[in-house]
C-alpha cells in the first residue's frame, strides 16, 4: 500500500499513495477525484492527477464503454505522475471493476459499492458470476463492500428528495469513507458544495454534505478496514500555491505574456475536445482587455485571430488535431505575412475522431511539416500542467520577438492533470518588447531587425503606415512579386529566421551526467515519467541522463554536442516514433525509438525496464 515509512499507533504512515476512483460516467467520479486534490493541496500534498473519461458523451449505464476513472498520486516526497498502479481502488459498479481491477496493486484496498453487484449489471460488464463471492479477490486485495445506496438512501430519508436524486449523492459516500481511510480533512470539500449548490439546489447541497459526512463517519463507527494511513505534508518552497491543471496554466500564460507584451489578447476557437476549457476560461478575463470569440468553424476562427494580429492585438487560436488540419492554409498565410499568431495544439488520439479523451503526441510532425511549400514555423512543447503557464509565455516571446506564427503542443494528458503550482509574481517576468511602428514614419513592410530578421508590424490605417500584405508573394518593400529569385530570397530569409529563434534558447538542461552510457531524449506530457524512472535510476548508480526538450523546431543549438556524448539515445513516445525521425534527419545520429500508441501515459515500469535493456547491451 503506497510508499510505506513509519508504523503509528493509530496510521500507517505513507510517503506516496495512489488512488483510483472508477464508475458510470453519470456517478460523479471526476467530482470527487477533484475533490479529494482539492483537499490534499490543502492539506500540503504534492501530487499530480490523471482524469480519464469515456469516449461516448453518455454511454448506457453500467456499460463498460461508459466507464469514468480519476487517478491521484499524492505524497510528502515530489510526485512526477499519477503512479503506475492504484494502492486502492474504488469501484462503483462491475464494470468499473472490470476495466480497472488489472490495475491494483496486489494487497492493495478495494472499496466496492456492494448495491450495484445485481445480475443485470454484471451482465452489461461481462461477468458470468458475482466477482465479489470469488474467494481469490479476498486473498488477493484488502475487499471493503459498502452497500452505499442503502446508506446514501438512509442518511437521507429525512429529506424531500426523490429516491433518484438521492442516489445521485452517493459519490459523496465513497468520497468521505476514502476521507476517513486517508486522513483527509473533509471542510474543504463541504465548503465547495456549498459554493456550488447552495444557491442554485440548497437542498442538494445540504444532501452531499450530509452524504459526505455519513460517509466518513461509517469509517470511524464500523471501522470496516483493518487501516488507516497518513501522508505527511510535503517539504515545498515557500510560496502561495494552488492546484492547476494545464489548460488553466495555459490561459493565465497567455494573459500574463500579452501583459509583458502590452498587447491585447484576442482569442478565437471552435469547440473541440480537449481544448474547449481553454476558450471557456479566457472568456472569464474580461476585465484584462480578453477579447474571445466563438467562431462558426475551426477555419474561422485561426482567419479571426490572424486579422486580430493584423490589427494590432495578439492574435491566439486553439484547436486539437482535426482542427489543425482545418486551419493549415491559414498557419501558411500567417507565415506569408509574418504576423504573430499563437497556435495551440491539445493533441488527443487519432487519425480523425479517433480517441478524443484519451491522450497521444502524434501531430509532431504535423505541427513541424504540415502545410503546403516551405512554410517553416517554431514548434514548442509544454511538458507538465504547471509548465504549461512558462510555455505559454514563451510562444508569446517568440511570436512578437521573431514576428512568426507558433504552435504550442500540449495534449490531453496535461489539458486535464493537475498538479501544485507555486503562483509566481508579475515582477519576475521578463518583460517582452516588440513595438509597434510609430505614425507617420516611414514605413516599408518587409524591413528587417538584423539579429531577429523579424519585421516591424504596423497598424493598418496609421498616416504615413499605410500597406498591404496577404497571401501572395511579397518583395521586400511589400509590393506583390512574381519575380522568380525575389521568391527564392524571401523562402530563404523565413528559413534563416527560424533558425535564428535558436540562438534566444538558454542552454539545455541535462538530468544527470553530460555523458554516459544511456541519454533518455524526449518531449511534452511524458516528462513526469521518464524524469521519475531516470532519477531512480541514478540514485542507485546507472548511467542514464535525460533531455526534456520544450524547442522542437528549431531545435537548441547545442543539442547535437549533447547527444554526441552517449552511447545510445533512447527517445520514447506516445506515437510511433516522430521526434525519433526528426533526430535522425536532422543529426543523423542513431537512436532507439520505444513507441507507446495506447491513449493512456507512460508508466515509469516499462520505461525503466526498457531502459535496463539497453544498459546490457
Amino acid at each position: 500500500m503506497g510508499t510505506e515509512s513509519t508504523i503509528a499507533d493509530e496510521f500507517k504512515e505513507l510517503k506516496t499513495v495512489v488512488i483510483r476512483f472508477a464508475g458510470d460516467s453519470g456517478d460523479g467520479m471526476q467530482t470527487i477525484g477533484e475533490r479529494f486534490t482539492d483537499s490534499s493541496a490543502a492539506f500540503g500534498n504534492d501530487l499530480a492527477t490523471f482524469p480519464d473519461f469515456p469516449a461516448e458523451i453518455r454511454a448506457p449505464a453500467g456499460t463498460i464503454p461508459g466507464v469514468s476513472a480519476f487517478q491521484i498520486q499524492f505524497g510528502s516526497t515530489e510526485i512526477l505522475t499519477p503512479g503506475d498502479a492504484p494502492d486502492a481502488l474504488v469501484a462503483m459498479n462491475p464494470a468499473a471493476l472490470a476495466v480497472h481491477l488489472r490495475d491494483l496493486t496486489e494487497g492493495g484496498m478495494l472499496v466496492v459499492n456492494s448495491a450495484a453487484f445485481t445480475e443485470a449489471n454484471l451482465k452489461m460488464a461481462d461477468f458470468e458470476s458475482n466477482p465479489l463471492d470469488d474467494p481469490e479477490l479476498t486473498s488477493k486485495y484488502e475487499l471493503i463492500q459498502v452497500d452505499i445506496n442503502h446508506f446514501t438512501q438512509e442518511s437521507l430519508k429525512e429529506t424531500e428528495l426523490t429516491a433518484k436524486d438521492k442516489l445521485r449523492c452517493k459519490n459523496f459516500f465513497a468520497l468521505g469513507f476514502m476521507y476517513w481511510i486517508y486522513s483527509r480533512p473533509i471542510d474543504n470539500t463541504i465548503d465547495f458544495i456549498r459554493e456550488k449548490w447552495s444557491r442554485k439546489a440548497p437542498a442538494l447541497a445540504e444532501a452531499n454534505i450530509t452524504v459526505l459526512k455519513a460517509g466518513y463517519y461509517f469509517g470511524e463507527t464500523t471501522e470496516t478496514s483493518r487501516n488507516r494511513y497518513m501522508v505527511a505534508k510535503a517539504e515545498v518552497e515557500a510560496g502561495t500555491y494552488r492546484k492547476i491543471s494545464g489548460n488553466e496554466a495555459l490561459v493565465l500564460g497567455l494573459i500574463a505574456g500579452a501583459e509583458k507584451a502590452d498587447r491585447k489578447l484576442l482569442y478565437s476557437g471552435y469547440p473541440i475536445t480537449p481544448a474547449s476549457s481553454i476558450l471557456e476560461m479566457l472568456s472569464n478575463y474580461k476585465h484584462f482587455g480578453v477579447k474571445t470569440v466563438q467562431a462558426e468553424d475551426e477555419i474561422a476562427a485561426i482567419g479571426v485571430a490572424i486579422g486580430g494580429s493584423f490589427a494590432g492585438n495578439l492574435g491566439i487560436t486553439g484547436t486539437s488535431g482535426p482542427g489543425m488540419c482545418l486551419k493549415a492554409e491559414f498557419i501558411g498565410l500567417a507565415t506569408s505575412t509574418e504576423l504573430p499568431l499563437v497556435i495551440i495544439n491539445v493533441q488527443r488520439g487519432g487519425p480523425s475522431t479517433g480517441l478524443p479523451t484519451k491522450t497521444e503526441q502524434s501531430d509532431l510532425l504535423q505541427a513541424v511539416y504540415g502545410r503546403h511549400s516551405d512554410a517553416p514555423i517554431p514548434v514548442i512543447a509544454a511538458n507538465s500542467p504547471s509548465d504549461c503557464f512558462e510555455t505559454a509565455i514563451e510562444a508569446v516571446r517568440i511570436a512578437l520577438t521573431f514576428s512568426t506564427p507558433i504552435i504550442v503542443l500540449s495534449d490531453l494528458y496535461l489539458a486535464n492533470g493537475a498538479e501544485p503550482w507555486r503562483i509566481p509574481s508579475m515582477d519576475g517576468i521578463d518583460e517582452i518588447k516588440k513595438p509597434i511602428a510609430e505614425e507617420g514614419g516611414n514605413y516599408t513592410t518587409f524591413a528587417r531587425d538584423e539579429d531577429t530578421l523579424s519585421r516591424t508590424l504596423a497598424i493598418p490605417g496609421q498616416k504615413g503606415n499605410e500597406h498591404r500584405i496577404g497571401g501572395l508573394e511579397k518583395d521586400e518593400g511589400g509590393s506583390v512579386s512574381y519575380d522568380p529569385d525575389n521568391h527564392e530570397e524571401m523562402t530563404h530569409i523565413r528559413a534563416e529566421k527560424l533558425k535564428r529563434i535558436a540562438n534566444s534558447f538558454p542552454p539545455t538542461k541535462v538530468l544527470g551526467e553530460k555523458s554516459g552510457k544511456v541519454l533518455v531524449l524526449s518531449w511534452g506530457g511524458t516528462y513526469g515519467s521518464i524524469t521519475a524512472a531516470v532519477s531512480a535510476m541514478q540514485a542507485e548508480g546507472f548511467s542514464v541522463s535525460s533531455v526534456h526538450l520544450k524547442h522542437l523546431h528549431p531545435m537548441p543549438n547545442d543539442l547535437k554536442d549533447i547527444m554526441d556524448g552517449f552511447d545510445q539515445i533512447l527517445v520514447p513516445e506516445l506515437n510511433m516514433g516522430q521526434l525519433d525521425v526528426l533526430l535522425r534527419s536532422q543529426f543523423l545520429v542513431d537512436t532507439v525509438a520505444y513507441n507507446k500508441i495506447q491513449g493512456q501515459p507512460f508508466k515509469v515500469k516499462e520505461l525503466t525496464k526498457k531502459i535496463h535493456e539497453l544498459l546490457q547491451d
